[in-house]
């Protein structure tokens, strides 16, 4: 019963925000959404072209896909639509099954656009949000390099006045090189112009409808040129303004053979949206929740297969541009979508006057603010097998597909994830002095002297059936370099432990007893303890040598040393050893 309570609680229309509007968020939402409507007529337009799809469908997916991630999601700034990430997988996903732009093609987009919501809405129902956590950021920043170049060449024929081909990356750059000498001077310069316009008014302010400006500035420059007369290509006319009803068509065939696809799209949709809420989040100090997230996309999704949308997620320079302009609630999206109703019923006849060049040299803007330079440069310069998950994620996208490109990420960052979850630190410590107080550190790292007869051995990772094997011969390393002493294991930074790390802990307990020597556990998690318990772990090994804290398990292991040993110690590790004979000699 509670488990259904708490579905149709994310499934309810009446969201939390809404007994928080007052008059001036009303009125600072419908700003924020005007400023955003002129954004997105130019972005959905891009989109659609970059996923192969006629103009209108990137509209539309900016009309109904906004509204419903914004009243179903969990972000209160956060903008969703047609995105360059999707766009680009979902053309790389059905570029081989269809013409792009065909009837065959959309129609098997609107499908794959149903199945991702249908996956996306169950992902989130499921309660699914916190395994988004286990892929790796370095996977979404490799898959959006190796997008934004795929999309940059894919634009470059078109900026250029030439055909530019299809296919991946390297198959297009040949194309190019080899149509060099049929270069359009006027497609040239009209895409330069353009770009110079989006380029200074973005630097202007970013309030500014800066790609508005840019087309608007193209168009005057192919009119200027007689650039259509020269043989430039201009849009067609919007064949409609307004999304309608449609319902997906549905075959078994056709929901197999793009399986693979939708769940592809349905990972980034939810990697890009959960990461843009979670950063806004963080950065206004408001709640955030990951399932409700997935829920929100994956309605919006669903709901835009019905209206004509293909596949839309959160975009993080409409989601900013939103903050920055004063949206105070998710209305601001809705209002955005609104007015850009608007604009499309007045500019609609005006896009047969738009060159093609001025959109592709918009693409090839939004391709290079894709590639996220500075966190590339943190990723390599931090972490290796960070930088592995990235160079693998790109150099697939690159070479094979972006399909395969977020698959090869996600299993790189998943295995990388397993494997350091199967090596925990395992550690031998000493007592230290730092800024006045005793601690323990790595008696290796710091070549800092251990006691003689006492081993203070520490776990910090899980110690479960993976990583017992690296744990073990960690064990056996220590005691061939060291010889075996008694042993306090500190395991408080133990998270995990299973039936094969209490295994582990009895079979060292009675290892060390068949040598005449004892094992000291530190615990103080009630999980941990909990299971030692049932495993009967703590009956072994005798309760008493269970010990919520450090000093605890010193006490009676320095007691149990040997004092022959201890009066000729200089080391006196310990507080404890003051106690041992020696101890004055030693001082």
């Amino acid at each position: 019963m509670a488990r259904t309570g708490a579905v149709l609680k994310r499934l309810s229309p009446l969201r939390p925000w809404f007994r928080d509007q007052t008059p001036a968020a009303w009125k600072a939402d419908a700003l924020a959404g005007l400023t955003g409507a002129t954004i997105v007529l130019p972005q959905g337009v891009a989109f659609a072209i970059i996923a192969g799809l006629p103009p209108e469908y990137g509209l539309f997916t900016a009309i109904i896909v906004t509204v419903v991630a914004a009243l179903w999601g969990s972000s209160r700034v956060m903008v969703s639509g047609p995105t360059t990430a999707i766009s680009a997988v979902l053309f790389a996903s059905l570029s081989g099954l269809a013409l792009p732009g065909s009837e065959s093609y959309i129609a098997l987009a609107l499908v794959l656009t149903l199945m991702v919501g249908v996956l996306q809405l169950a992902a989130g129902l499921a309660g699914l949000g916190g395994l988004i956590a286990f892929i790796s950021h370095s996977v979404i920043v490799g898959f959006t390099a190796a997008a934004a170049v795929l999309i940059a060449v894919s634009q470059l024929g078109p900026a250029l006045g030439l055909a530019g081909g299809e296919g991946g990356v390297l198959h297009r750059l040949s194309r190019i090189v080899t149509e060099a000498g049929g270069l359009n001077i006027d497609a040239v310069i009209i895409s330069a112009v353009t770009l110079a316009s989006l380029i200074l008014s973005a630097r202007i302010s970013r309030r500014l409808p800066s790609y508005i400006i840019a087309l608007v500035a193209g168009s005057l420059a192919a009119i200027l040129l007689g650039a259509e007369a020269a043989g430039v290509a201009m849009f067609a006319p919007l064949d409609a303004v307004l999304p309608a009803f449609r319902a997906p068509d549905l075959e078994i065939g056709t929901i197999g053979a793009l399986l693979p696809a939708a769940a592809a799209v349905a990972c980034v949709g939810l990697l890009e949206a959960i990461s843009i809420g979670k950063s806004f989040a963080i950065r206004r100090g408001e709640t955030y929740d990951s399932n409700q997230e997935m829920v929100g996309q994956g309605l919006s999704n669903l709901t835009g297969s019905f209206f004509q949308c293909y596949a839309g997620s959160g975009s993080f320079t409409r989601s900013g541009l939103n903050a920055e302009s004063g949206a105070a609630s998710p209305m601001s999206a809705v209002f955005a979508a609104g007015f850009l109703v608007v604009l499309l019923l007045v500019l609609a006849p005006f896009v047969r006057f738009v060159p093609v060049p001025a959109m592709a040299a918009i693409i090839l803007y939004v391709a290079w603010r894709l590639i996220n330079i500075a966190e590339i440069r943190h990723i390599v310069a931090t972490s290796r097998s960070e930088t592995f998950i990235l160079v693998a994620t790109f150099l697939t996208g690159i070479l094979s597909g972006l399909d395969f490109a977020i698959l090869v990420g996600v299993v790189a960052s998943l295995s990388i994830f397993l494997n350091k979850s199967a090596h925990p630190l395992v550690a031998v410590g000493a007592p230290t002095e730092v800024n006045g107080r005793r601690v323990f550190m790595n008696a290796e790292t710091f070549n800092l002297p251990q006691c003689p007869q006492i081993r203070f051995v520490r776990i910090e990772g899980p110690l479960f059936f993976a990583s017992v094997e690296h744990v073990e011969r960690e064990f056996r390393r220590m005691e061939d370099r060291d010889g075996f002493k008694t042993c306090i294991l500190n395991l408080k930074g133990v998270g995990k432990i299973d039936l094969a790390g209490a295994d582990f802990i009895l079979s060292e307990a009675r290892r060390a007893r068949a040598h005449g020597h004892d094992l000291h556990l530190i615990a103080a998690n009630p999980d941990v303890l909990g299971v030692l318990d049932r495993l009967h772990c703590l009956d072994v090994l005798g309760r008493e040598n269970v010990h919520p804290h450090k000093s605890d398990a010193i006490r009676p292991a320095v007691a149990r040393a040997s004092d022959a040993i201890c009066k000729t110690c200089t080391i006196r590790c310990f507080n404890e050893c003051a106690d041992k004979p020696g101890a004055k000699a030693s001082a």
